[in-house]
């Protein structure tokens, strides 16, 4: 960076520091949220996590800014008017994740089909009967992929790579997407009935709250499986409940559910903001789905991979830099 450019960054972690610190060693760091972090001198470019909220009053404080770098794909934490009014730049990291949710969604369908949690557990304690462990082959299956975004998309490679024939629904199709990774658009309701496995990849909206409900869960076939580590608001808890107890379904995989405190940002997860504020275990202690025998649960972690936090940082190191040559990149107003 020009030695005339101040950077700051806040809401890190000690080896974001040290990461940065090697690209940046002028920079001023802080592993605390910006009202918290103290003297952070009069930086031209501000890097911020989600708990830095901007406002006129803090933009006003800091007259120098010239460019405001999020390391979130979500932005409502900025105001933008009072950004474009003070002339600041703010961008934001697009995508991180893609291929690390899609190859955790993989990682539950292939411990359904296969069976391997109740495999490694009946190891464990000495038990090497093969009774009720055989599992399914997925090649020639259907994959059902609610979603084609980025990471819908990534699945979808996958799942034609295991030689599944692939349909999906989005309200926006991409048909030159489809042509190129052979699959095809259809309908939700048609999806559910043809799928060996229906795979969630959308966005909370007011629109999607509960998009499998009781009535579209009985679409899918008895045998299938369903993965959703999207957002947990997309099924309906207790119609899910309602239909593994009368023996539908062979078993869902879940990274997310629908008792989970508001998440904005996958990262927010490794803050100790979040943590104080949303005890994840307490919510989930009661919940009937954790010891059902058809359901996998991890706790809201097909985000987590070192890769993907890498990208976060390398990313936002790429804005900042793109911004200092005058050919800024991944701007959000």
């Amino acid at each position: 960076m020009n030695q005339t450019m101040r950077l700051a960054a806040v809401e890190l972690e000690q080896w974001e520091i040290d990461y940065l610190r090697r690209v940046f060693p002028n920079g001023q760091f802080s592993t605390k949220h910006l009202d918290e972090a103290g003297d952070i001198g009069q930086p031209d470019v501000l890097a911020i996590f989600i708990y830095s909220p901007i406002t006129k009053d803090v933009l006003d404080r800091y007259p120098a800014l010239r460019l405001i770098a999020t390391m979130s794909t979500g932005y409502d934490h900025i105001d933008l008017a009072a950004c474009h009014s003070h002339g600041i730049t703010v961008c934001n990291v697009p995508s991180y994740g893609e291929n690390t949710v899609a190859e955790h969604a993989l990682a539950l369908l292939l411990a359904l089909s296969r069976k391997i949690i109740p495999s490694v557990v009946r190891t464990q304690h000495g038990d090497f009967r093969l009774d009720d462990l055989r599992g399914v082959d997925l090649a020639g299956k259907t994959m059902g992929v609610v979603g084609a975004g980025r990471i819908g998309q990534r699945l979808i490679k996958m799942g034609r790579g295991l030689e599944m024939s692939v349909i999906a629904y989005d309200p926006r199709p991409n048909q030159e997407q489809a042509r190129r990774l052979e699959f095809q658009y259809v309908p939700l309701d048609d999806l559910l009935r043809r799928s060996d496995v229906v795979s969630l990849h959308a966005p909370a909206t007011p629109d999607n709250q509960h998009l499998l409900n009781e009535a579209r869960l009985r679409l899918m076939k008895p045998t299938a499986w369903l993965i959703n580590t999207a957002r947990g608001q997309l099924i309906d808890t207790q119609a899910l409940l309602k239909v593994l107890g009368e023996g539908h379904l062979a078993g869902v995989g879940l990274d997310v559910l629908e008792e989970e405190c508001t998440i904005k940002e996958e990262r927010e997860l490794l803050s100790k903001v979040f943590q104080t504020k949303c005890d994840l275990k307490t919510v989930l202690a009661d919940h009937l789905l954790l010891n059902h025998p058809k359901v996998i649960i991890t706790p809201h972690n097909a985000f987590n991979s070192g890769e993907a936090l890498q990208r976060i940082l390398d990313t936002t190191i790429k804005n900042i830099e793109a911004f200092e040559h005058g050919q800024p990149v991944n701007i959000v107003q």
